[in-house]
């Protein structure tokens, strides 16, 4: 027995994300889960499991979540310092999940018919099921923050395709399970690490690639200018902006383009009928439509991204969205898509009458808040499809991206990753390439500074532009998979795969009384 196993525990959690992108180090956190799992079959008394679990956790999110201080390093209004201290608080917080599911874990080992004192495969399995319901709902509580599942480790092996079947949080579940059974082995239950080995294995015989597109397919066109948030204030911002999202956008070819570009790149309003003509100062909408437009082919469709304003009836203005609209070589907008998730303390205040005076409106962007749209939607683009559109960390929420009753041919996840660091662009990514596999659905990744994509239906990355580059991609686009199980059923499949891992669970111990 260890002598400190919350300092162990506190260590195997700071290890722990390295099995994240950038580091992609995927076996040492499954490693760090079998000692973590150890750590808590081992504890005396149901407290001591659940404090096991959260510290992991505190170290964990810590680590995991680093990048969140370098956006106070670009917030005027609150001290770089502060960053530091938000992402321990929403460590604290996110802790809970890990030990609720270690808690679950230890519980159920003290309770269904105990064996002979050492870890079994009824008590992984439970570990792993309790683990799947805590991750949901992390990603669900208080709006969610599912960032990082541990379904991400698995993108460099075959068993990333799995989640088309089960999702992303069965999947995380999955990672537990292959953790629980190294336990095992370690403690000579060599059956259960025989049979996760041959099903890895295995999962080497999955579908790998995506279709390709047809001769003469329209070409889709991401452009990544390479305008850090730290040029945002410069007076001539807005202008250089869209000089430099023109000057890589290209020319028309032969074949119909999607010129697609970053969230929130368009610093001019591009709708007509604001009812304060002051809003226009930066220029007169059907100019700025027309100066975009100009860079289109006859067949061209460009997605661009940038604020709505929201007025009551007395013309008082009320909120902003986050928004992106299909424009044609006409220079006329079509269909408006807005922010359905976003972001409290980013893009706007929870309880704003209890925390503006206490300062905290210094934490929001802007002097309003922004206001969130009906939720996943889908846009016809003429000569390109349905494309559904998920602007930013939207594309990290699992069964929660797609319009099912419209299913689109493709996601565009405009976003700007510029706050960042160098640990946030990757985990961004990793989590988009995990919604084109679970969705069968390519994904379009169009950010400031990188990283931007193009991924196919089954999360490969196709093409990229690395962070801190100026460039572009252009290529065929990519072409869907019919719909998935994962896309018909959604997040139910936590539900039934974590509760089939719990009669099994239940079951293997009683077999074993």
């Amino acid at each position: 027995m260890l002598r400190r196993p919350l300092l162990a525990a506190l260590a195997l959690g700071l290890l722990s994300p390295t099995g994240f992108a950038p580091l992609n180090l995927w076996f040492v956190t499954l490693a760090c889960l079998a000692v973590l799992l150890w750590l808590v079959h081992e504890a005396p008394t149901l407290k001591s499991a659940l404090l096991r679990g959260w510290v992991f956790g505190i170290g964990h999110f810590t680590i995991g979540n680093n990048w969140i201080q370098h956006a106070f390093d670009y917030q005027d209004r609150m001290p770089p310092v502060l960053g530091y201290f938000a992402v321990l608080a929403l460590a604290l917080y996110l802790a809970v999940y890990p030990a609720l599911a270690m808690g679950l874990a230890w519980r159920f080992s003290r309770s269904v018919a105990p064996g002979d004192g050492r870890p079994d495969l009824g008590f992984v399995l439970a570990a792993a099921a309790a683990w799947i319901v805590s991750e949901w709902l992390r990603g669900t509580l208080f709006t969610g923050y599912p960032w990082n599942p541990l379904a991400v480790l698995w993108l460099p092996t075959p068993v990333a395709q799995t989640a088309a079947w089960i999702g992303t949080y069965a999947l995380s579940g999955i990672a537990v399970l292959a953790a629980g059974t190294l336990l095992l082995g370690a403690t000579r239950r060599f059956v259960p690490l025989t049979v996760t080995a041959a099903a890895f294995v295995a999962c080497f015989l999955l579908p790998a690639s995506a279709p390709r597109p047809a001769a003469g397919a329209p070409h889709v066109r991401v452009v990544q200018p390479n305008l850090g948030q730290e040029n945002v204030d410069d007076p001539d911002y807005p202008e250089r902006a869209i000089e430099q999202l023109m000057q890589g956008s290209g020319q028309p070819g032969a074949v119909p383009r999607l010129v697609v570009w970053p969230e929130g790149m368009v610093n001019h309003y591009v709708e007509d009928d604001y009812p304060d003509p002051r809003f226009y100062r930066r220029g007169d909408p059907r100019w700025v439509r027309g100066k975009i437009a100009a860079i289109l082919g006859p067949r061209d469709v460009a997605l661009i991204s940038g604020n709505a304003l929201f007025f009551d009836s007395t013309g008082k203005l009320t909120g902003a969205g986050n928004s992106v609209w299909p424009l044609e070589p006409s220079g006329m907008l079509g269909q408006r898509y807005d922010k359905a998730h976003l972001v409290p303390y980013g893009e706007y205040l929870p309880m704003r009458g209890l925390l503006e005076p206490l300062g905290l409106s210094r934490l929001v962007m802007g002097d309003v808040d922004f206001v969130p749209g009906p939720g996943a939607a889908t846009l016809n683009v003429p000569g390109f499809g349905k494309v559904g559109v998920q602007v930013c960390y939207e594309i990290v929420f699992s069964g929660q991206v797609v319009d099912r009753k419209n299913r689109p041919d493709l996601l565009f996840n405009p976003s700007n990753d510029a706050w960042f660091g160098t640990w946030g662009p990757p985990e961004h990514l990793a989590q988009a390439r995990l919604r084109a596999i679970e969705e069968g659905l390519p994904v379009l990744r169009s950010t400031p500074t990188g990283i931007s994509a193009v991924i196919d239906a089954r999360g490969k990355v196709l093409g990229s532009v690395p962070a801190s580059q100026q460039g572009a991609i252009e290529m065929p686009l990519p072409r869907p998979l019919p719909p998935t199980l994962f896309s018909r059923v959604g997040n139910w499949m936590v539900l039934l795969v974590a509760g089939v891992l719990l009669l099994l669970a239940v079951a293997i111990r009683r077999r074993a009384s």
